[in-house]
């Protein structure tokens, strides 16, 4: 068997997740991903959005994932992806680059996940009620509302992306989380010196 017809059969046997997408959605992008063997991406819904606008937004993906069934499905759990994989669709995995659709309501991290959302990054390079970004001047680390949103996230089952967070944010999160945080798109400063990019 040749090299490339090994690559081609490992990669067809393996799960692959994109670790995060913000796309214009469409049927020719869901079929793209089927194409290129992806068995789940984590889905941008909301970056900046605020409560009512993200609801939109997750309503809109509700209606794609009905109609573009034979390409995609919802992800909520582990199982998910693996029924994704069996059936030959890519997964979508909700996911937000920021907290502000939660405004200052830690309850609606709670909705949020019940409507499917698993993937929250703490803040998206500038400051919101939970935390400093990676541009902000100063980085004055988690606040106390990020501290209970920490622990809520971790309560729900929600991963914690801390990708565009700033680097005394993310060092308190990863203090406060009681569970595994993720950096699903972010690189070593070590080979891009970067503020959005994370010291070895």
């Amino acid at each position: 068997m040749k090299t490339t017809e090994k690559a081609e059969a490992l990669h067809q046997e393996s799960i692959v997740i994109d670790g995060l997408e913000i796309s214009n959605w469409s049927r020719e992008v869901f079929a793209n991903m089927r194409k290129g063997g992806l068995t789940a991406v984590n889905a941008t819904v909301a970056v900046i959005e605020n409560f009512i606008k993200t609801m939109e937004n997750i309503a809109w993906w509700h209606k794609a994932l009905e109609e573009n069934a034979d390409l995609i499905c919802r992800v909520r759990t582990v199982a998910d992806i693996k029924r994704a994989k069996e059936t030959g669709k890519t997964g979508v995995i909700f996911g937000f680059q920021n907290l502000s659709p939660i405004e200052d309501d830690l309850d609606r991290l709670a909705t949020f996940h019940s409507l499917g959302v698993r993937v929250m990054q703490v803040t998206y390079m500038e400051a919101n009620y939970a935390g400093q970004g990676c541009l902000e001047r100063i980085d004055a680390g988690l606040t106390d509302f990020g501290i209970e949103a920490v622990e809520e996230m971790n309560r729900l089952g929600i991963l914690i992306d801390l990708s565009h967070v700033g680097y005394r944010t993310t060092m308190e999160t990863i203090e406060a989380s009681k569970k595994p945080v993720a950096f699903t798109h972010a690189n070593p400063k070590s080979i891009c010196d970067h503020p959005r990019n994370k010291p070895d």
